[in-house]
C-alpha cells in the first residue's frame, strides 16, 4: 500500500507537470497573441495619424497653389493645385480602411468629407471669381470668410480624429505593457513551479529507488542469513545426535552403577558418580538448549499447540525435579482456580518450565524452597516460578533474555546463559508474555502468561 501510495504521488507530480506546462505555454500563447494583435493597432493607430497629417498638408498645399495662381496667373501653380485636389479622395480612402470598426470615427470621417467637398467647391468658385483680377481680394469677401469657416471646421475634425487616435495608440501601449509585463511574470513563475514539481517527482523517485535497493539488499541478507541458519541448525543436529547417544549411554550406566552400589557402598563413595551423572545432564541440557535456539532461528522451531492436562503436567514436572535434581532444595507446587486444561505445546511448555525451575534451583542457597505456582484467567493461563537465590541487579533484567548474558552476582555458579533465551524464544511461538521481578539477596519471580482459546476445560 506504501508503494502504491508513492506511485500515486509520482503519477499526480508529473500530470500536475504537465498541466502546469501546458498552462504556462497556453497563456503565454495568449499573451504573445495579444503582443502581436496589439502591435498591429499600434501600427495602424499611427498609420491613421501620419494620414490625417497628410491630409492637412495636401489641403494646406492645394490652398497654397490656388493662392499662388490667383495672384501671378502662373499655369503651373493651377497644375500643382489641381494635383493636390485629386489626392484628398485617396487619402480619405486610406481612413476609411482601418476606421470601419470605429463607428464613431466614421461619422467624423463623412463629416470630414462633406467638409471637404465643400471646401473644394469653395477653393473652385474663388478660382472663378478671382481669375483675371489685378487687385488682392478682401479678407472680407464672402468667399474667403466661408472658406476660412470651412478649413476651420476641417481643422477642428482632424484634430478631433487625431486626439481620438492618440487617446486609443495611448491605450493600446499601456495595454501592451501590461501583457509584457504578465508575460514576464507568468514564465519565470510557470517554469519555476515545474521545475520544483519534477524536483520534487525526481527526489520521490530517487527515494524508491534507494528503499528497492535496500529492500534488495535486505532480502539479499535475510537470505543469507536464513542459509546459514539452515546450515547452522544441521551442524548442530548432526553434533546433538552424535553426543546425546553417549551421553545417555554415560547417564544411563552411571544409575544403574548408583542402584547397585548405593546398598553396598557408603554415599560418600559414590561422590563421582554423582558428578558423571550431574555433567552428562549438564550437556545434555546444553545440547538441547543450542538445537532449540538454532532451530528458532532457522524459522523451523514449530509451535503446535493442544489440549493438556495442565495440572497433571505440572505435577509431572515437579516430580522429574525432585527425582534427578538436588535433593538439598525443596521444589513445591500450588495452583489457584479450577482450570484443568491448557492449550499449549507441550515440549515448548516444558522447555519454558524447565529452564526457569532449573536456573530457581541454581541460583538458589542450599535448604532453600523454589515454589511453582499456576493460576489461570477466562483468557490466559499464568505460571510463577519463584525462589530465595541471588536475585538480578535492575540494571542487568532488560538484558538477561540475549544470549550468553549473564548476571554479575552469580559468584562462579556454573552455567551457559542460554536458559532465559530459550524460554523467551520458546514463549515468543506462544504470543505469551514474560515478566520479572527481583532484589538482590531476596530472590527472583518469573511470571510467564500464555494466551488461550476456548473455556477452560471446554473441547476443541
Amino acid at each position: 500500500m506504501k508503494w502504491l501510495h508513492e506511485g500515486k504521488w509520482i503519477t499526480g507530480g508529473f500530470g500536475l507537470a504537465v498541466l502546469l506546462m501546458g498552462a504556462v505555454s497556453v497563456t503565454s500563447y495568449q499573451n504573445a497573441t495579444q503582443l502581436v494583435e496589439s502591435a498591429n493597432q499600434v501600427s495602424q493607430t499611427n498609420e491613421i495619424l501620419n494620414v490625417l497629417t497628410n491630409l492637412s498638408v495636401t489641403l494646406a498645399d492645394a490652398e497654397s497653389r490656388r493662392w499662388g495662381y490667383v495672384l501671378s496667373g502662373d499655369r503651373t501653380r493651377l497644375e500643382q493645385y489641381r494635383v493636390a485636389i485629386r489626392e484628398l479622395d485617396p487619402i480619405l480612402k486610406q481612413l476609411r480602411q482601418p476606421l470601419a470598426d470605429a463607428p464613431i470615427q466614421q461619422q467624423r470621417l463623412d463629416a470630414l468629407e462633406q467638409l471637404l467637398i465643400e471646401q473644394v467647391e469653395l477653393l473652385e468658385g474663388s478660382l472663378e471669381a478671382y481669375q483675371g483680377r489685378q487687385t488682392i481680394p478682401s479678407i472680407t469677401d464672402p468667399l474667403i470668410v466661408q472658406s476660412q469657416q470651412n478649413q476651420e471646421a476641417i481643422q477642428q475634425l482632424t484634430a478631433i480624429l487625431k486626439d481620438q487616435e492618440e487617446q486609443i495608440l495611448q491605450s493600446q501601449v499601456e495595454q501592451a505593457q501590461s501583457n509584457l509585463r504578465l508575460r514576464m511574470l507568468i514564465e519565470p513563475l510557470g517554469t519555476l513551479l515545474t521545475f520544483a514539481i519534477l524536483f520534487g517527482v525526481y527526489a520521490q523517485l530517487y527515494r524508491q529507488m534507494v528503499k528497492r535497493q535496500y529492500a534488495e539488499t535486505r532480502q539479499r541478507t535475510l537470505a543469507q542469513e536464513k542459509e546459514l541458519s539452515e546450515l547452522k541448525l544441521q551442524l548442530f543436529s548432526m553434533v546433538s545426535h552424535e553426543f546425546r547417544t553417549p551421553l545417555s549411554l554415560i547417564l544411563g550406566s552411571a544409575q544403574l552403577l548408583d542402584e547397585t552400589l548405593k546398598h553396598q557402598v557408603e554415599p560418600a563413595k559414590l561422590k563421582n558418580l554423582y558428578r558423571i551423572q550431574s555433567s552428562a545432564k549438564v550437556m545434555t541440557q546444553l545440547l538441547s538448549d543450542i538445537l532449540t535456539l538454532a532451530r528458532a532461528d532457522a524459522g523451523k522451531l514449530e509451535c503446535k499447540p493442544e489440549w493438556i492436562e495442565i495440572q497433571t503436567f505440572c505435577l509431572n514436572l515437579v516430580e522429574d525435579f525432585q527425582l534427578y535434581g538436588d535433593a538439598s532444595r525443596s521444589l513445591t507446587f500450588s495452583q489457584q482456580g479450577d482450570c484443568v486444561r491448557a492449550y499449549v505445546d507441550e515440549k515448548l511448555l516444558y522447555a519454558i518450565l524447565s529452564n526457569l525451575l532449573s536456573n530457581a534451583i541454581k541460583f538458589s542457597p542450599p535448604e532453600s524452597t523454589v515454589h511453582l505456582a499456576l493460576f489461570c484467567e477466562p483468557d490466559a493461563v499464568f505460571f510463577q516460578v519463584k525462589d530465595q537465590g541471588v536475585g538480578i541487579l535492575p540494571e542487568e533484567q532488560p538484558h538477561v533474555y540475549d544470549l550468553f548474558v549473564r548476571g554479575s552476582n552469580v559468584k562462579g555458579v556454573a552455567g551457559t546463559g542460554l536458559g532465559l533465551a530459550v524460554v523467551k524464544r520458546c514463549l515468543d511461538l506462544h504470543n505469551g508474555e514474560i515478566s520479572i521481578k527481583s532484589q538482590p539477596g531476596v530472590g527472583t519471580t518469573f511470571t510467564v502468561r500464555i494466551p488461550q482459546e476456548g473455556e477452560w476445560g471446554g473441547e476443541t
